[in-house]
């Protein structure tokens, strides 16, 4: 008898390939057209007639395609075929009604706050007076706070439109003015009275406990410092951060156990799990990562009723219902790492159980295998992110697991009580709050650890391949209590003393860091402390470099300007680390708690080993009078001149061609050894200029493939001519200005190929 299902490891796989083609379909489609897409739908309705009785497993995955890519097709033709999507390119005016579709977030920008907020257009009137009646996704854009805007509200706005950052809206909206929020739906009032609540109820405890809980309840983390944020990523604990399955099915868990102690029937409890879906979507707010949450949660409820054959194939439903519903999900870094958390617990965690409880007690071996499973199933996900594989994520994950689910009940249930008994919900509060406290104590020392997370420098899917090796030696390895141990002792000593062969190199003066299409440079000050000039984008990548070097220390962290390619990652310099003041040439963004002072031309900074001389910008006129002055932030990068250990130095932020004139004219001395190229390589560069500094070496920071033609063939052919051997990170990866016996040297340590 021919089997009905195919089988792996007792586990029903006849979705898999039907979920996986429809998740490559989707994630091709979202950005390869609608005439594509249609093509894909149309190859894959004939291949599914005419293979339903000779291939039903085949037919099986063309019906998935071609129902994800009718999808794609839809949503694409929806998001474009709309007035506001022509008005954006027009870059129109306009005068929009609007209702609130994802919480306004706050920023910190250039020139102050800002908020960003997701908005449903109703009505729009052009320029014309002409009225569109529409239901179209934007994001928009506002000066200085704007914590009204919640989800439901409705609200009257003015403001610019221009094409989307996000393939998923219509157009960006610049609002230049709004009118006061008017009521929602009553679903929405109630949703957001709780939320209010559960904050109400935490906000007698300071700190960082306060601010956990409601993340952990409703995954409002707006009031969450960036250091802690920082602590739970390099940790693993950030999906406690966000929305995940995990509170889903807390929440239901605990739903459930009141009805079944009422002794409610099937059928009731049903409808009761429904109901706790539904107003868990309420309160979460329905955004891709909550309808995400609550597939990934009723999948984790299906495999506790149905074992994890069950699990799998609900799984398989819930990816491909979840991308018919939203395409875009099939290229959010959360939707996979969800998804690859959920098959690591369904296919991984039983054979681990099962290894460790031949010599330790069940519960055990569970609270071991299953972060086990789910940090391995995200281990390639992850390190395609950050480059980073996280060491110590199952331990703090299993020391912060006990604490999770009561934080988050007692929490819901404060939010609850805040409604009718605000003193009983505060005691609740205080209880929550403690439990957060040690979440957040674990992610602080576990981050803390010098080999909390290690560098991959190779490509990230080598690791496609090293983690089910590693598995498949670690469960023969859980069955073996000594070498079990030795494996964990092992660990630990890692954690402690990470090895970290030839890096940092003996006698580093200066490290580019490979932080993409951005700039980040480390000078060495001192033993354990660096001045770090520029953050790049992203906080994981400065942070990652940073504590390659094992900086603990920065006594001045130089912006050179505001671009967020340069002071995006200020907060992962912070991470960890005491930083004694931030430098700038202009006005712009800071480090919380971190004294801010303006440099200008003529301005030294002596720290430990080295000496900075300040060459650029000017002091700005009208400077103290309070009258504001338009500058250009590129013109007016800090240029430093430092000399460390007997090494000339030129950092040129992005200064271009215009700017390193004026610096020449200044009569300033500009000669060095080592040269940071300005501005990525830009073909914005003077000749003059490159010719006075004369570098030996010249380290070009730069994001592989990026779209600015970066580093420019004009700018590489002026370093040649002045016998400069150039090193970009996009080849590269950190690399490193090295002293040893008087002699200058170059180190570099492999590339991610971060593109940005």
């Amino acid at each position: 008898m021919r089997r009905p299902v195919l089988a792996l490891a007792g586990v029903d796989v006849r979705l898999v390939p039907a979920a996986l083609g429809a998740w490559a379909v989707t994630a091709w489609g979202v950005t390869a057209g609608q005439g594509a897409t249609v093509a894909v739908a149309l190859g894959a309705v004939v291949v599914a007639g005419a293979g339903a009785r000779r291939w039903p497993r085949v037919a099986l995955v063309a019906v998935a395609v071609a129902a994800v890519a009718t999808s794609v097709t839809w949503r694409l033709g929806d998001v474009r075929a709309t007035p506001t999507s022509a008005l954006a390119e027009q870059r129109a005016r306009v005068t929009l009604e609007v209702q609130v579709s994802r919480d306004a977030r706050t920023f910190e920008g250039v020139g102050g706050p800002g908020t960003v907020v997701g908005l449903v257009v109703l009505r729009l009137r052009d320029q014309r007076g002409r009225v569109h009646g529409v239901r179209d996704p934007v994001t928009a854009f506002l000066v200085g706070e704007h914590r009204d805007l919640v989800v439901g509200r409705r609200l009257t706005v003015d403001g610019r439109l221009s094409p989307p950052d996000d393939d998923q809206d219509t157009a960006t909206l610049r609002v230049e003015r709004r009118s006061a929020v008017q009521g929602s739906s009553w679903w929405w009032s109630a949703s957001e009275r709780v939320r209010a609540g559960v904050r109400h109820a935490v906000d007698h405890v300071p700190g960082a406990p306060a601010a956990l809980v409601p993340a952990l309840v409703v995954g409002d983390d707006a009031d969450l410092s960036p250091r802690v944020e920082e602590e739970f990523r390099r940790t693993g604990l950030t999906h406690l951060l966000a929305v995940s399955g995990t509170n889903l099915t807390i929440v239901l868990a605990l739903v459930l156990a009141v009805a079944r102690a009422g002794r409610a029937p099937p059928r009731v409890l049903l409808a009761v799990g429904l109901l706790g879906v539904v107003g868990f979507v309420l309160l979460a707010r329905p955004e891709p990562s909550v309808l995400r949450a609550a597939g990934m949660g009723v999948v984790g409820l299906a495999a506790l009723g149905l074992g994890s054959r069950g699990g799998v194939r609900t799984l398989c439903v819930a990816v491909v219902a979840l991308l018919f519903c939203d395409p875009w999900l099939s290229r959010a870094a959360g939707f996979v790492l969800s998804v690859s958390a959920t098959a690591g617990i369904l296919l991984l965690a039983p054979p681990f159980v099962r290894a460790l409880e031949r010599w330790t007690p069940r519960w055990v071996a569970v609270a071991v295998a299953v972060p086990l499973a789910a940090q391995a199933a995200c281990t390639p996900v992850i390190a395609a992110l950050s480059s980073e594989v996280s060491v110590v994520a199952v331990v703090a994950n299993l020391l912060a697991a006990p604490a999770v689910a009561p934080a988050t009940v007692l929490g819901l249930v404060a939010g609850l009580l805040d409604l009718v008994v605000p003193s009983v919900a505060s005691v609740l509060g205080t209880v929550a709050a403690a439990c957060a406290g040690w979440i957040v104590l674990v992610a602080h020392h576990a981050a803390a650890l010098p080999g909390a997370s290690l560098v991959w420098p190779y490509p990230w899917w080598w690791l496609l391949g090293v983690v089910p090796v590693a598995l498949w030696l670690g469960r023969r390895a859980a069955s073996r209590p000594a070498v079990a141990t030795g494996l964990v002792l092992g660990l630990a000593l890692a954690m402690l003393r990470p090895p970290s062969p030839g890096w940092p190199p003996r006698g580093w003066v200066m490290v580019q860091c490979d932080v993409g299409q951005g700039d980040a440079t480390v000078l060495r000050s001192g033993p354990e402390e660096a001045v770090v000039v520029d953050a790049g984008l992203e906080p994981v990548d400065v942070d990652r470099c940073l504590r390659g070097l094992g900086v603990r220390r920065v006594p001045a962290l130089v912006l050179t300007h505001g671009d967020a390619d340069h002071v995006g990652g200020r907060s992962g310099v912070a991470a960890g680390r005491a930083v004694g003041a931030v430098l700038v040439g202009r006005p712009g963004p800071t480090v919380p708690g971190v004294p801010t002072r303006t440099v200008s031309r003529g301005d030294r900074v002596v720290v430990g080993d080295l000496t900075a001389d300040v060459l650029w910008p000017r002091a700005r006129p009208g400077a103290g009078t309070g009258r504001r002055v338009e500058v250009d932030r590129n013109a007016d990068s800090v240029v430093l001149r430092v000399v460390v250990r007997g090494v000339t130095l030129l950092l040129t932020g992005d200064v271009g061609e215009e700017a390193q004139e004026h610096v020449l004219r200044a009569g300033s001395v500009v000669r060095a050894d080592v040269l940071k190229v300005a501005h990525h390589g830009s073909a914005d560069t003077s000749w003059r200029f490159t010719r006075a500094v004369a570098p030996r070496l010249a380290t070009v920071s730069v994001g592989a493939d990026n779209d600015y033609g970066h580093p420019s063939g004009t700018a590489l052919r002026m370093l040649r001519q002045v016998g400069a051997v150039v090193h970009r990170t996009d080849h590269e990866g950190d690399v490193a200005v090295v002293v040893r016996d008087g002699r200058l040297s170059v180190v570099s340590r492999g590339s991610g190929q971060r593109s940005r």
